[in-house]
């Protein structure tokens, strides 16, 4: 089995802006959504008789456009698609802001490629229409196919539209409530949290933030507008020093990817590894008479089981080392990821991990 490494990345505790640790509370994206049509496409929309939300659109679109066809009618286009289209309202967007969006296809639509998004509204979570999108597509890929072979580069059922909807209801956005803000951290750490108030009350003025638990931050803040603005301005590019986060081991088995931060450490404890793979290959022979002999011609399976078992190896780990050392061992093991997902695992078990195991 090849080896899998697990590479180090040495990072040092630097000062971050508060900009970057917490956010004024109720300054938030509110997600849009909106159904709509793309026209235009090369041959490559949806095939209408297996799509049928696709044809009712159509026919829906036309009427409002003066065209009236019969609900009954079949249609046979190859030119539309049906999508659906998203974006995110920016806190303080004004009425005739331009938001990008995404269009994504719904049905069995080949490409967007080339198409343009007729005007689609876009809804919020209380159903009312906060913007409305029309525009060409931009699609970063490519596809062809002929003679039944077939080529993509990049995903071709998704693509964007630059400044593509316009804002038409505003979402009042509170900065604040009376004479006090609050800042939410990013991650609740109480180390951290008090860090971040005392760079303030030190910057500003003693009492000016309090925390009130392990996330949440209230300062004192001017009430006129323009104050504020200037007041928040000037605190979200004070820096902190972010105390240390627990220790905590990340693992995709999907991807065979591991992380770890700098806290990580092990106790003392011995890792064995060996890796058994079970190889069947199964080969299908035919057996076939001479010429004008006789006999029938006779198909047989045969089948090799080959079992190999890899070499164990015994490492002893010290306790107390710090993440450079446990990348070296498990590196030395030469496991391959789901090995090292299931050391990983044992040594959480053993009490020799001393981290959080999280598995994503």
């Amino acid at each position: 089995m090849a080896g899998f490494g697990l590479a180090l990345f040495g990072t040092s505790a630097s000062a971050e802006r508060i900009k970057d640790l917490a956010s004024v509370q109720g300054v938030r994206n509110n997600q849009l959504v909106g159904y709509g049509l793309v026209v235009g496409l090369d041959g490559s929309g949806d095939q209408t008789t297996q799509t049928p939300f696709t044809q009712q659109s159509i026919i829906n679109m036309l009427a409002q456009l003066g065209t009236t066809l019969p609900t009954t009618q079949t249609l046979q286009l190859k030119n539309v698609a049906a999508v659906m289209v998203t974006a995110n309202l920016p806190p303080f967007a004004r009425v005739g802001q331009q938001i990008d969006v995404t269009v994504s296809s719904m049905g069995n639509a080949k490409s967007l490629r080339g198409g343009t998004l007729v005007m689609t509204p876009l809804k919020g979570a209380d159903g009312q229409i906060y913007a409305q999108a029309q525009g060409n597509l931009l699609v970063g890929g490519a596809g062809a196919a002929a003679g039944g072979s077939k080529v993509v580069v990049n995903h071709l059922s998704a693509g964007r539209v630059v400044g593509g909807a316009t804002v038409e209801r505003e979402v009042p956005t509170a900065l604040g409530q009376g004479p006090f803000i609050h800042y939410e951290m990013g991650t609740t750490d109480f180390g951290t949290t008090q860090r971040v108030v005392e760079v303030i009350n030190r910057d500003i003025g003693p009492g000016t933030a309090q925390a009130v638990d392990g996330r949440l931050i209230r300062v004192a803040a001017p009430e006129d507008a323009d104050l504020r603005v200037a007041f928040l301005g000037r605190i979200e590019n004070l820096e902190v020093r972010p105390a240390k986060t627990i220790a905590k081991v990340i693992i995709n088995p999907r991807t065979g990817s591991v992380v770890m931060n700098q806290t990580v450490t092990i106790e003392s404890c011995a890792v064995a590894h060996g890796s058994l793979s079970v190889v069947i290959s199964t080969e299908q022979k035919v057996s076939q008479p001479n010429t004008l002999a006789p006999g029938q011609t006779v198909t047989t399976t045969q089948s090799e089981i080959d079992i190999k078992q890899g070499g164990g190896s015994l490492i002893q780990l010290k306790a107390g080392v710090k993440l450079s050392d446990v990348v070296k061992a498990i590196n030395a093991l030469g496991a391959g990821p789901q090995d090292l997902l299931s050391i990983l695992q044992s040594m959480k078990a053993a009490g020799a991990l001393r981290a959080e195991l999280e598995i994503i």
